[in-house]
């Protein structure tokens, strides 16, 4: 009897143009606190990641309110500095999840990535929300469109953040930022890749400038430091390599 009703139900959703994969998607659930620059993703009212993020460079920049995210595009060209869209020069880095802020359609604010690792964590941006490019592809993943932001300046847990907007949520207030990734490749980025480049730059191997983006020049440093220890010059930072380096 319920498989029959279910049945139905998904024959009238889809006569009334809904997607019945809809029925059971989970909730999700974005804060931001621009007091301390972290940005909690929730699931199904569940604390599932915390990561850190920059914000406007001025408080009045970055917006507070509830919004949604209204649209996502990958590799979004930089139009003002008439850059393309996945040039490492980017400011907008890999993702763009765009917030119907200030009665925008998701054209002026969002949550992207970056082209300065090391802007992560400060006051800095012309008020979007900036993230580490491997965050922000984790994120933009998991994000589907309409899912609700919260931006708030208090300093107040997650928790009542989200009361104070009509949510109960659950879980410990942080989650680990970034797991330590076992590998470290062309195409990574953040602090594990910070501290890959200055033990490298410290050593003698320069990977011309310390930018958190394992770029061509970060692995044309690796494979050198590998062939002097003699190593697999394959530019991939595993095990055997960080312990050479003496990183974790």
């Amino acid at each position: 009897m319920n498989k029959v009703l279910v049945l139905a139900l998904i024959f009238v959703f889809s006569l009334l143009g809904f997607d019945h994969s809809t029925i059971a998607a989970s909730r999700q659930l974005i804060i931001i606190k621009k007091a301390n620059n972290q940005l909690a993703y929730y699931e199904n009212d569940k604390l599932v990641k915390v990561f850190p993020v920059a914000t406007g460079k001025e408080a009045s920049y970055t917006p507070e309110g509830k919004f949604k995210v209204v649209t996502k595009i990958m590799n979004r060209p930089y139009y003002k500095g008439n850059i393309k869209g996945g040039d490492p020069k980017n400011p907008l880095g890999k993702r763009w999840l765009g917030i119907n802020a200030r009665n925008t359609p998701g054209n002026t604010y969002a949550i992207h990535g970056n082209n300065d690792s090391n802007s992560i964590g400060k006051y800095i941006s012309a008020g979007c929300i900036r993230m580490y490019n491997n965050d922000i592809q984790w994120l933009y993943e998991k994000v589907r469109m309409n899912t609700v932001v919260l931006f708030a300046s208090s300093n107040k847990p997650f928790a009542s953040i989200a009361a104070q907007n009509g949510y109960k949520v659950s879980g410990p207030e942080s989650v680990p930022v970034q797991a330590t990734l076992s590998t470290l490749k062309k195409g990574s980025s953040g602090p594990q890749v910070v501290e890959l480049q200055k033990r490298l730059t410290k050593l003698g191997f320069n990977t011309k400038g310390i930018d958190g983006e394992f770029g061509k020049n970060t692995e044309v440093a690796v494979k050198t430091f590998q062939k002097t220890k003699k190593l697999t010059a394959d530019g991939v930072v595993g095990p055997k390599t960080k312990k050479a380096l003496g990183i974790k």
